[in-house]
């Protein structure tokens, strides 16, 4: 299935996906009673599980089959089901309904209205025709070979694990900024740039950032992938990307801001160029990881809006930061 048309799918809304031929009882009823009406009833579905409802057809709770084979006939529904029901609100799209089967390992959901009128069930089947869609293991595979990273090294937690999957893929951006800052320099005077020295590092220095940036926003949206974030968990991930990137900034600096000693003999440009690259490369980092979690949080597609809102901010931090640094170093 092509991107695209993947997308479409996931954000369907799931109620374009219910089973309506499943068993309901009715709390009122006695097992005698439920378990006759089970056998008139013969859904063509599997049944999975046995929801009990109330006469407007409110969820009242879910019956564990153990209870309804082994209760006495005469015990009541109501005095037996397990009130404690997960259900799928009717708002809810197909992405949200699989990230429940992830999370909650159960085979099946009733989806609710807003008064918890059971409108229908998703089953399994559901969460595995996605994935059979995706294909996670190769997609994935490929997007984060994009980047620079591998699936199962990405998923690695520590800063510096994550430091050394990544720093070798910011060597490429390193090596082409740098012949950049060359080639605009050999050109410099007849562009009218004088002595502007550090206007030949800005291709690097927001190529870095906007690297560092593109990683972080699509490990975020691999992480989102059957789990449903929390502003604390939000602040955890955040921490030990912000280290990362911390680390990933210093590193690339230091690389570069050595190349400028050496080329242009200046101390004051090259603290400009290290302090920019740190600090941007931290802020994109924070940033890429960030933005996915915000906006799946308030309900929107991390993956349309995440990477150029982004890169956008990355590039703004980055030079505002290299440009101040400069103001106060060289003037």
């Amino acid at each position: 299935m092509a991107a695209p048309q993947l997308r479409a799918g996931l954000n369907e809304p799931v109620k374009n996906h219910l089973r309506r031929d499943f068993v309901q009882l009715q709390a009122d009823q006695t097992v005698g009673e439920a378990l006759a009406s089970i056998r008139q009833m013969q859904p063509e579905g599997r049944i999975i599980y046995f929801y009990v409802l109330d006469c407007d057809g409110r969820l009242q709770g879910v019956l564990p089959t153990r209870r309804l084979l082994l209760s006495p006939l005469d015990a009541k529904l109501a005095d037996i089901i397990v009130r404690q029901v997960i259900s799928i609100p009717e708002s809810a799209t197909v992405l949200e309904a699989c990230e429940f089967f992830t999370l909650h390992r159960l085979l099946a959901f009733p989806v609710v209205d807003q008064e918890r009128r059971v409108l229908g069930i998703v089953d399994v089947e559901l969460y595995t025709e996605e994935l059979s869609d995706i294909d996670r293991r190769e997609d994935n595979e490929d997007l984060f070979q994009l980047i620079g990273v591998h699936l199962t090294e990405a998923q690695q937690a520590t800063p510096l694990i994550a430091f050394r999957q990544r720093f070798p893929w910011l060597l490429c951006n390193i090596a082409g900024g740098i012949v950049a800052a060359f080639l605009s320099g050999i050109y410099r005077h007849e562009l009218g740039w004088g002595d502007a020295v550090l206007a030949l590092f800005i291709p690097v220095v927001l190529a870095l950032a906007e690297s560092v940036s593109i990683q972080s926003v699509s490990l975020a949206l691999q992480t989102l992938h059957g789990q449903k974030p929390t502003w604390k968990s939000l602040f955890d991930k955040l921490s030990r990307e912000a280290t990362t990137g911390a680390i990933l900034g210093a590193a690339s600096g230091f690389l570069v801001a050595i190349v400028a000693l050496i080329w242009v003999q200046e101390a004051p440009v090259a603290l400009c160029i290290i302090g920019g690259i740190a600090g941007g490369i931290t802020v994109a980092a924070i940033v890429g990881l960030a933005l996915p979690n915000v906006l799946r949080l308030m309900r929107r597609d991390p993956q349309v809006a995440a990477g150029p809102v982004a890169l956008a901010l990355a590039d703004m931090a980055t030079l505002l930061l290299y440009f101040n640094l400069a103001r106060w170093l060289l003037s």
